[in-house]
């Protein structure tokens, strides 16, 4: 006769199986999260129309039919005309790649350098603290919007120069960021142990004090690409980003403002694919922010666990 095994050979045995990756459980976890997972889908989707927009888009960005000018949406051109015989669908898809490409570059730079300023600020402080935020709040004190006209009066317009003055107007936040989560960590049992072993700081801020301090930083990324790709659209809108002929969404808003009462479609779908675009980051970032905190992360997964 067979003896079953009891509880806490059960548990033991459980406590033996592999714990899953830990970007694995993060997945898991979001997957739970209607919005984020639906929203994650929508952006994995227009991201893909910005990849493949040319096989996409029916007609070229600047193809013109003067025969069909301000043509309503149809089924010949879904999205309608301009006032130039345009194809808005196929501008739409087009101006999406502008927007994206814009919006990840500004991020990017601002993400590089002010997560490097941070980590220099929280980890050292003292006066590299003091010069370093001073600095940052120096940029902060100017409103966002006169900062990157200042930038681009300097620069002049163009989608890379719009890229470059969103960038630098989002370093300060990305930096303030940044400290805040380096200085939560930096005195951790394992950056101390890691300090008293001799390791160099280039190891313990790149090994340790950078990915426990990364989740606020990557929460905060998503959310700056919405405000980003509305910033683009913003300045395109005003004349000052990306320049015509080429398509852009905020640069269709601007020409299809004088056609309000007489041709809607002109800026209601550019206005749309913005709209979209930027609801799905921010709902994409809310769902990481719930993901990556470490207390929501815990109830999460015990309200998903399996019974026992």
């Amino acid at each position: 006769m067979t003896s079953q095994p009891g509880p806490a050979a059960s548990g033991a045995r459980k406590s033996l199986r592999p714990a899953k990756p830990r970007w694995r459980e993060t997945l898991g976890l979001l997957a739970r999260n209607p919005t984020a997972a639906i929203s994650a889908v929508l952006l994995v989707g227009i991201i893909l129309v910005a990849l493949f927009d040319e096989a996409l888009a029916p007609a070229g960005p600047n193809d013109i039919d003067v025969g069909a000018r301000l043509q309503p949406p149809s089924g010949e051109h879904l999205f309608g005309t301009d006032d130039l015989g345009r194809d808005i669908f196929s501008r739409v898809i087009l101006g999406a790649a502008v927007s994206l490409r814009v919006g990840l570059l500004a991020v990017g730079i601002a993400l590089v350098i002010g997560s490097v300023i941070g980590l220099l600020a929280g980890y050292y402080g003292r006066w590299v603290d003091d010069v370093l935020m001073r600095f940052m709040d120096m940029l902060f004190a100017f409103p966002a919007v006169l900062l990157a006209i200042a930038v681009l009066a300097v620069r002049g317009p163009g989608s890379g120069n719009t890229a470059l003055a969103i960038g630098i107007v989002y370093i300060p936040i990305f930096a303030r960021v940044t400290r805040a989560s380096v200085l939560g960590v930096r005195e951790e049992v394992y950056v101390r142990a890691s300090r008293s072993v001799g390791a160099s700081d280039f190891r313990i801020l790149t090994r340790h004090v950078l990915p426990n301090a990364a989740p606020p930083i990557i929460v905060q990324a998503s959310i700056s690409l919405a405000f980003a790709v509305l910033a683009e659209a913003a300045l395109s809108f005003l004349g000052l980003g990306t320049q015509p002929p080429n398509p852009s969404w905020g640069l269709m808003l601007a020409e299809g403002r004088g056609y309000l009462d007489l041709a809607w479609w002109l800026a209601f779908f550019p206005g749309m694919a913005i709209f979209l675009t930027v609801l799905c980051f921010n709902l994409l970032g809310d769902g990481l922010r719930d993901v990556l905190d470490p207390k929501q992360r815990t109830l999460m997964g015990s309200a998903g666990g399996e019974n026992p």
